[in-house]
């Protein structure tokens, strides 16, 4: 796989097509495995981390389930290119800065990424634009099964499967829908869900998962126990409470335009100059400032941009991305330049008449 042409593109899970796609942004189920003749990743010497490598790159090359996914040896990227993987969501963090070998397959639309030598073996990932869970699991179910018949699992009758942190122990399935929630921000009833969630048993997170500051009123919601309870009703739970959410989300951006929409317009529209305008601009005032714009799409006080050019500019006005993009590393401050000047070039181009 090209990193260089990746760059230019983005993922199908940033087109805003799915399902409920003006509030989710996408949904993601993750599954971790280990194969049960290697101790797990953070106790295993070099040339361990090695044979599981060349073991688990030899599944993913044969097409698991009929899918075709490009190898990618992380250990063998620069700093740079492993961050860009990361602002793509395609790596985690652990996988971007752990050592040994170790990779990843990607398929062509992004949507699947197979992560091995990570926090356990195989960490594998299904990516959908909007509320798409049962496809996620559906797809991601196949390629497990299908690599479960090529290889043996770490896997206990009495605690499912085993894996190397205890919060993954049974099933091995973190399932997180990523939403966009101005409304809640801007009307301060955001904690209120938060709380909510928590009680029962719900993770939230930023953009980029564990770790992670929200940015851009972006928050992934995801389960945190993974034992006692199968996969579908892991699933269940979390498509049992996201609607709840959307209406609470979809009831503040109504009150927001009824109780002052000139204000809101205002709002949206200055956001929306200032991304066409700016010199310079950090990545978190870009977020914040499309945060605002994308809010404007879906209430309609924005009509010259479509959701999908704001969702690739979350993603590609980030720092690793913009330093792909001029082929050369970057202080800060050259950053903020070349961002704004990126961020000026997508949305000025000129768009087709309608006559």
């Amino acid at each position: 796989m090209d990193l260089e042409s990746l760059s230019q593109t983005g993922g199908e899970w940033l087109r805003g097509t799915g399902p409920e796609s003006d509030i989710v942004m996408s949904s993601r189920i993750r599954l971790a495995r280990n194969l049960a003749q290697y101790p797990f990743p953070n106790r295993a010497s070099d040339s361990v981390r090695a044979e599981v490598e060349a073991l688990l790159r030899s599944q993913i090359e044969q097409k698991p389930a009929g899918r075709t996914l490009d190898y990618i040896r992380v250990d063998q990227l620069e700093t740079l290119d492993r961050q860009f993987l990361v602002e793509r969501q395609l790596i985690s963090r652990e996988l971007s800065e752990g050592h040994g070998r170790r990779g990843v397959g990607v398929s062509a639309g992004e949507s699947i990424s197979l992560m091995v030598n990570e926090e356990d073996h195989l960490r594998m990932q299904v990516l959908r634009s909007g509320l798409a869970l049962d496809d996620c699991w559906q797809e991601i179910n196949a390629i497990d099964d299908a690599i479960e018949a090529e290889v043996n699992y770490a896997f206990s009758e009495k605690l499912g499967y085993l894996t190397a942190c205890p919060t993954n122990v049974g099933t091995g399935i973190r399932v997180s829908v990523l939403l966009h929630l101005p409304a809640l921000v801007l009307t301060k009833e955001i904690q209120k869900v938060f709380q909510a969630l928590q009680k029962i048993g719900l993770a939230v997170r930023g953009l980029y998962g564990e770790g992670s500051q929200a940015m851009g009123d972006f928050y992934q919601v995801s389960n945190q126990a993974t034992l006692g309870k199968s996969e579908e009703e892991i699933i269940a739970t979390i498509k049992d409470v996201i609607p709840n959410i959307l209406n609470y989300e979809r009831r503040g951006r109504t009150a927001l335009v009824k109780d002052n929409r000139r204000g809101l317009h205002d709002q949206v529209s200055r956001a929306y100059g200032n991304l066409k305008h700016a010199q310079t601009i950090s990545s978190e005032e870009t977020m914040h400032l499309l945060s605002s714009v994308r809010l404007g799409i879906n209430l309609e006080l924005v009509d010259d941009i479509d959701v999908a050019t704001v969702n690739e500019l979350f993603i590609h006005t980030q720092p690793a991305h913009l330093q792909k993009l001029r082929h050369e590393r970057l202080e800060s401050a050259e950053r903020n330049v070349i961002r704004a000047a990126y961020i000026r070039q997508q949305l000025n181009q000129e768009r087709p008449s309608e006559n």
